[in-house]
């Protein structure tokens, strides 16, 4: 009983990543609007109920694909920042490079990283929830690398709170308006953290 559980359970899971990717898909190239779970269902070789049933309606749809996407970029994030233990400023600018460079190329995620409390863009309007558990999510993340790796910053744990928002912030308003290439402001962050969190020129032991 408790292996076909699991494979019932296994069999679930790929149909739900299934439903999602042929969402994903036609939201990138038709926008939110060409959305049909009646489509969905067909692309997939289900039925229109099976759709309903696994995300309840076309907004239960729209937040899951949001929250897959935001999840792997989290992760992308995460792996940028962990391959620089012992250089603050190398891991700000490849975590930074890495969500420049994949808002450019993923209108989905660039739309759910900028969708606001005053509305969205046109692929989201169904995100109910905007973007604040996203930002509050990548800064958890951002925060977690410099506590774990640079315990002894010269900064009372509200300024290391204070720059690591400030970074998330600054780096969504470059996602929204890019004042150039991904690299150059990638450095131009690296260079401004290094400067307020005094890691310039420094080494870990």
């Amino acid at each position: 009983m408790a292996n076909r559980g699991a494979f019932q359970q296994s069999v679930r899971s790929l149909l739900r990543e299934n439903l999602l990717d042929a969402a994903r898909e036609v939201v990138i190239t038709g926008g939110w609007s060409r959305l049909r779970m009646a489509g969905i269902a067909g692309q997939v070789g289900v039925s229109r109920q099976t759709v309903y049933n696994e995300f309840g309606n076309k907004t239960g749809l729209g937040e899951a694909l949001a929250f897959r996407e935001a999840e792997v970029f989290l992760a992308g994030v995460s792996e940028r920042l962990e391959m620089h233990p012992d250089d603050l400023a190398k891991a700000i600018e490849s975590a930074v490079e890495f969500t420049l460079s994949e808002a450019a190329e993923n209108p989905l995620l660039k739309a759910v990283l900028t969708a606001t409390r005053g509305g969205a863009g046109e692929m989201l309007p169904f995100l109910t929830t905007r973007s604040e558990p996203i930002l509050s999510a990548a800064t958890d993340v951002l925060l977690g690398y410099v506590d774990r790796n640079w315990p002894d910053l010269a900064l009372t744990e509200r300024q290391r709170k204070t720059v690591v928002e400030s970074v998330v912030r600054l780096v969504v308003s470059h996602v929204m308006m890019p004042l150039g290439s991904a690299q150059e402001i990638a450095e131009q962050v690296s260079w401004l953290v290094d400067r307020v969190a005094g890691t310039a020129g420094s080494e870990r032991s």
